[in-house]
């Protein structure tokens, strides 16, 4: 359900009698994503949770995202929602989120992360190896192109990465109606919009890392807002949040901003391989260590700079802060710095 935003209550204690009021885009995905939480937080709180749709800045501009800027275009609006007492809480594609948090506002959840990885939508049900010589394939994301021709590049393929823009299905248009031959999407989405079936391949993540944060969702209210922070908080996911806490601290430590070409996966390894298999079950091993993963590269894929490190399973949030800064120093040692264009500010 759809409602406009009525006035601002007080703050600090939610009335328990009226529904919770969820911001979120007006995006088809969006939506999709809001409803998964609006329906989980409706069970851990026995309340109505009603969808108030925001227009971004991000949803309205026709410019590509590098050209923006990417950092908080998907954001700014639904945070000033949330600080005007429009909404009670607001759900983000984590991705999407600026590396520094506002004092005013909580990131009370981020709940458990779904498939992280990007996927190709081909024409002819094509594998990414198995394209045609001089594919065009689309995407509107300096970090997929950066790693898709940097692996062109290694393995012999002659590809061509075409930027664009538009939602899932504007995107997947491009390859039906003959204009692309693939486009890259990420597999959270179509996951979560029940199109996964279109999916013609998976692209390992020892092929394209994902975005810092890719395939986890964000749940943010007011600071002074307790009592919702304690219940948004049973949908915390602890791993889930080490791991895209320190994928982001990795971006913060590089500045790069949401749009810059940088990748960042942090995993558990002996777990990340039936995933990689399609085999979802890996019950019963028990895993000390944790993997994070880092790639800058220039948009031609003509130069790349990936490493990784391992530490203990992350079970703080300075633990997960240190390992992602250690990692980006390293990074920049190699020269990440002079990979990503303008740096964010």
């Amino acid at each position: 359900m759809t409602e406009a935003a009525a006035g601002a209550p007080a703050r600090g204690r939610t009335d328990e009698k009226r529904a919770l009021r969820l911001g979120t885009r007006r995006s088809k995905l969006a939506m999709a994503q809001s409803g998964l939480v609006a329906d989980a937080v409706s069970r851990v709180t026995g309340r109505r949770v009603e969808l108030v749709e925001i227009t971004t800045y991000g949803d309205v501009s026709r410019e590509h995202l590098a050209q923006i800027g990417g950092t908080g275009v998907f954001v700014t609006a639904l945070r000033d929602a949330l600080l005007g007492g429009e909404v009670d809480f607001a759900v983000h594609s984590l991705k999407d989120l600026p590396t520094t948090q506002p004092e005013n506002l909580v990131l009370a959840a981020v709940p458990e992360r779904e498939d992280p990885r990007d996927v190709i939508v081909a024409r002819d049900a094509l594998k990414f190896a198995d394209l045609p010589r001089g594919a065009r394939i689309g995407t509107g994301s300096p970090r997929r192109m950066a790693q898709l021709n940097a692996y062109a590049r290694g393995h012999g393929l002659d590809i061509e990465t075409v930027p664009i823009r538009g939602n899932v299905d504007t995107r997947i248009r491009y390859v039906k109606d003959g204009e692309l031959d693939a486009v890259v999407l990420a597999a959270a989405g179509l996951n979560r919009i029940g199109r996964a079936d279109e999916v013609t391949d998976f692209l390992s993540v020892d092929t394209v890392l994902p975005a810092p944060g890719q395939g986890a969702l964000a749940i943010e209210c007011a600071a002074d807002n307790a009592d919702l922070i304690a219940a948004l908080g049973e949908l915390d996911d602890p791993f889930t949040r080490a791991a895209v806490t320190a994928e982001r601290s990795l971006l913060a430590a590089l500045e790069a901003g949401c749009s810059a070409p940088v990748g960042a996966l942090a995993d558990l390894p002996p777990l990340s391989a039936p995933l990689e298999r399609g085999d979802l079950q890996a019950d019963g091993q028990i895993v000390k260590q944790m993997r994070l993963r880092g790639v800058v590269g220039t948009t031609d894929g003509s130069r790349m700079v990936q490493l990784s490190t391992t530490g203990p399973v992350l079970e703080t949030y300075d633990q997960a802060m240190t390992l992602g800064r250690e990692l980006a120093a390293e990074m920049l040692a190699q020269g990440a710095a002079g990979l990503m264009g303008e740096r964010a500010q």
